[in-house]
């Protein structure tokens, strides 16, 4: 069995659709990344998207753990023409647009951007590679919240709409394992 430990960066701030935008993370709550460093696994190998906010975050519970190399595909979702804009603004330029993306997420997309379906061939394609790459082993992936619920949808057999209705919160833990060809759900949003 391999086990991920999916955490999400800590917190920009921005009140806008952050997507490729490569903001900084606020790390500022050590105490929250101490738990985060108890609780995971000491073996686990280290691996984050590779935007400034989750590499730093990785850097910031990585302690004595080994790390992988940054991963591209690990990005949150990309908004194309939407990114860093407020979903009023885009309520207000393309409402049935973004509606239909929000609500009936799937092969919607934002202008220049990748649908949700898009995100999760994407992400499942490098959790994939890792499950088998390092079979066996404990994983901490520092990520997005888009990218974590790719694979809560995966490895709860959820459709799109239901994955987005779970929450995901800034350092929070999410697990899941893959067995073999399977894949299953353990905790989600824990706070340490």
């Amino acid at each position: 069995m391999t086990r991920f430990f999916l955490l999400r960066h800590g917190p920009t701030h921005a009140k806008s659709m952050v997507g490729w935008s490569d903001l900084p993370a606020d790390l500022s709550d050590i105490a929250a990344l101490d738990r985060i460093n108890a609780y995971v696994p000491q073996d686990a190998l280290v691996v984050s998207s590779d935007l400034s906010r989750a590499v730093e975050t990785a850097d910031a519970v990585q302690g004595s753990r080994k790390r992988l190399p940054h991963d591209q595909r690990l990005r949150e979702m990309h908004f194309g023409d939407w990114e860093l804009r407020t979903w009023s603004e885009l309520e207000e330029s393309c409402p049935d647009h973004i509606r239909a993306f929000w609500k009936t997420p799937g092969d919607v997309r934002p202008p220049n951007g990748e649908s949700w379906n898009q995100l999760s061939a994407r992400v499942d394609r490098i959790f994939d590679e890792l499950a088998v790459q390092y079979a066996g082993a404990n994983i901490l992936v520092v990520g997005h919240f888009g990218q974590i619920l790719t694979q809560v949808q995966r490895a709860d057999r959820l459709t799109a709409d239901e994955a987005f209705a779970r929450r995901i919160d800034n350092l929070s833990v999410t697990e899941i394992a893959h067995l073999g060809h399977a894949w299953s759900l353990g905790t989600i949003n824990q706070i340490p």
